[in-house]
């Protein structure tokens, strides 16, 4: 086959973010000429508030939940925090949860209950029943999170059947939807959580602003203070451009949802093509429900670091499956709690695909894929 060489730049990093959609930027640059605050009385402030409450209701739609549970904030991570901020005496978590999520729990004081995952990153809920049934005591204010799907290898948890549970139990459950919204179908009151998490930039939405659903009748001690907006569960004048964008994003995703189909198909033409390529590839998570975006592959022998740096150098954007600080390269602690060897982690990337990619990007991927491979490459220690 011929592949098309004539793509320019490749952006297969949408599950870190996804590139704006002309939609959001339209609703964005209107709000910014907007004059006032949404807040106050006068015409401008309560034509901004429409641009809130519109934007309100399209990201409630998104999750099928009522725009009056929607309390909108800076971003995922602030939603997580908020949540695990909640005075909780203990909290159930897997360790394959996002850092937004694991760092607050971990420095909240309570009891911590760190649940295993299988090797293909699925959650093990038998052993969250069985460590809820053999308690001793179960506490007043007992938390799950269990995230809906994971960032890097796309693997979706059953939030339902959890959920079900922890409510036999009288166990609250948070779920973070920051990579399933727009790619799952997502019906809030279906799941029966009390909160969920969903973040703009996934959608191709602007940085900085997200969201957390909370279900009507529970309250949740205001993070930031000090202000009588969103219904006084968050103090702060909103963004309301950023919030625009959010909503239009929300939009779009929306009707993007059904044909998830086919960026599967494009996903599965990608894993293909890699292990063509190269059959000494290995497919993390390939026997789990994923994504239908999310493609994790490790190559043996090659540091993860490396496979980006080319892969960019080749006009590629991809992830690592490893997390860089200070100069130095860590195994991911997903696939670290997924079980798998230090070595094979530190090889793994990540390509997330998303509503701008196409068939041609595709192909010219794997066409520079196959010219990097004969271009030799740092071993790993």
């Amino acid at each position: 086959m011929t592949r098309n060489s004539t793509v320019p730049r490749i952006y297969f990093d949408h599950n870190a973010s996804a590139p704006l959609r002309d939609a959001a930027r339209v609703a964005m640059v209107s709000a910014l000429e907007a004059t006032g605050n949404p807040s106050s009385v006068p015409s401008e402030g309560r034509a901004l508030r429409c641009v809130i409450e519109d934007a309100r209701e399209e990201v409630a739609a998104l999750v099928g939940a009522r725009p009056a549970e929607i309390v909108f904030t800076s971003g995922a991570s602030e939603a997580n925090n908020w949540v695990m901020a909640g005075r909780w005496q203990r909290v159930y978590v897997y360790g394959i949860e996002h850092e937004s999520v694991l760092a607050p729990v971990r420095a909240s004081g309570a009891e911590v209950v760190e649940l295993p995952v299988d090797r293909d990153g699925t959650a093990d809920l038998g052993e969250f029943a069985r460590r809820v049934l053999s308690a001793e005591t179960l506490p007043p204010r007992a938390l799950l999170t269990l995230q809906m799907a994971n960032s890097e290898t796309g693997a979706v948890q059953d939030v339902a059947a959890a959920a079900a549970f922890a409510r036999e139990h009288g166990i609250a459950i948070h779920t973070d939807a920051v990579q399933a919204a727009g790619r799952l179908t997502i019906d809030f009151h279906d799941l029966d959580v009390d909160y969920l998490t969903i973040s703009s930039h996934k959608l191709g939405g602007p940085t900085g602003v997200g969201a957390l659903v909370i279900r009507d009748g529970l309250t949740l001690s205001p993070l930031i203070a000090g202000g009588g907006q969103e219904r006084r569960r968050r103090a702060g004048t909103e963004n309301a451009p950023a919030i625009a964008g959010f909503g239009a994003a929300a939009r779009a995703a929306r009707d993007e949802v059904t044909k998830m189909a086919v960026l599967a198909q494009l996903r599965d033409r990608l894993a293909a093509g890699i292990c063509d390529l190269a059959p000494h590839a290995v497919l993390i998570a390939r026997q789990s429900e994923r994504l239908a975006n999310t493609l994790s592959v490790a190559m043996p022998g090659t540091l993860a670091e490396t496979s980006v740096i080319k892969l960019d150098l080749a006009g590629v954007a991809v992830s690592a499956g490893s997390a860089c600080s200070s100069g130095k390269v860590g195994a991911s602690h997903v696939l670290a709690a997924m079980g798998i060897d230090e070595h094979l982690a530190r090889s793994t990337i990540r390509v997330s695909l998303g509503w701008s990619t196409t068939t041609e990007e595709v192909e010219a991927f794997l066409d520079r894929f196959a010219r990097l491979l004969g271009a030799g490459s740092r071993r790993v220690a």
